[in-house]
């Protein structure tokens, strides 16, 4: 029992199209199979430009490679002090970057704004600062809230004032598009997104993350990175036919308003117990909410299983591209009925 997306399986229309992957015979390797170019293709068309796609294993390594193509070493990145890149990967970035620093800002809500950016733009010109290069948001953010269009062309037009070049770090980019409910294109290379990383693991896929370049003259040698990583894969076919599942019929729009839909629900249950404080709005596939110790504690003992981070008693509740609204009732119940447990002090 779990409110996480990394739980949840396969979703059909990816499976089928894995199993057809494996059923096509013999296909060349290294990502020259006709399966890799039909989703390539299928990219180009979804946001209805030519782009440069790349795929490999994991999020980490799409963020960190993407940003490493975007930096030299004694450059920085401008990003959230909750991204992602920041909190939970290791130094990934700085490492495939061979040293880029992470310059971090605050926003409500875990998103950046204009000002911020320009701040840390302007804090420091000398040579003994690492220069900054890169602004990089995450589209849905940590905390499930979701940049407008006009935000993210905000962002754009400042970067692009001081230089800079913009990447997405969009692991949940699929629930973000479902929740503005717009084209792609429009939160992308339209507002002045440079580079896409596209998640599909969260959104049904069995493994596996896209790195899209809208700007391609920045994914020259970028196969070399791709390559040096380990993040190369032989049968790439079985990489990347998954998302053919995902793409055809918009199944990537329709898994991710699925998703978001159980999260309003569970949302509109937990704003009504008085023992539960939500903590940040709820615009894509994730609840954030503050519970008791003692109930956090109930809960996992009934298996249930989520996770902690922001703070004690603060849980991060998401729902996945299959989670089910009995799901969501037995799991509201267990949280009604474990709050009203706790004797008033």
């Amino acid at each position: 029992m779990s409110c996480t997306e990394n739980y949840a399986g396969i979703c059909p229309a990816a499976l089928d199209y894995f199993q057809q992957a494996n059923n096509s015979g013999h296909e060349l390797a290294y990502g020259d199979d006709i399966w890799t170019q039909k989703v390539c293709d299928a990219l180009r068309d979804l946001f209805q430009t030519d782009c440069e796609v790349f795929f490999v294993f994991n999020g980490t390594a799409a963020n960190s490679l993407a940003l490493s193509a975007l930096c030299q070493s004694y450059h920085s990145v401008i990003c959230h002090e909750l991204a992602h890149i920041e909190t939970d990967e290791c130094g990934g970035p700085e490492f495939f970057s061979n040293g880029s620093k992470l310059l971090v800002g605050k926003g409500e809500n875990g998103k950046l704004t204009p000002d911020t950016i320009e701040a840390i733009v302007t804090k420091r010109s000398d040579l003994h600062f690492p220069k900054p290069k890169v602004v990089s948001i995450t589209q849905a953010t940590e905390v499930g809230s979701v940049y407008s269009v006009e935000e993210i062309r905000a962002i754009a037009a400042i970067a692009k004032r001081r230089h800079l070049k913009l990447h997405m770090d969009g692991a949940r980019f699929a629930n973000a598009v479902a929740s503005l409910n717009v084209h792609p294109s429009e939160i992308t290379w339209r507002a002045g997104v440079d580079v896409l990383c596209f998640g599909g693991t969260k959104n049904g896929l069995p493994i596996g993350e896209a790195v899209v370049f809208f700007d391609t003259h920045l994914a020259e040698d970028f196969a070399y990175r791709v390559k040096q990583a380990g993040q190369l894969a032989s049968k790439m076919r079985y990489l990347s036919a998954p998302w053919l599942g995902l793409l055809e019929n918009n199944t990537w729009l329709s898994n991710a308003q699925h998703a978001n839909a159980m999260a309003e629900r569970l949302y509109l249950y937990l704003k009504e117990l008085p023992q539960v404080r939500i903590m940040f709005p709820r615009q894509a596939n994730a609840v954030f909410a503050e519970l008791p110790l003692p109930v956090i504690k109930g809960l996992q003992a009934k298996g249930w299983r989520f996770h902690q981070f922001i703070g004690a008693g603060g849980c991060r509740f998401m729902c996945a591209w299959d989670t089910q609204e009995e799901t969501v009732t037995r799991f509201a119940a267990d949280i009604k009925q474990l709050s009203e447990a706790i004797e008033p002090v």
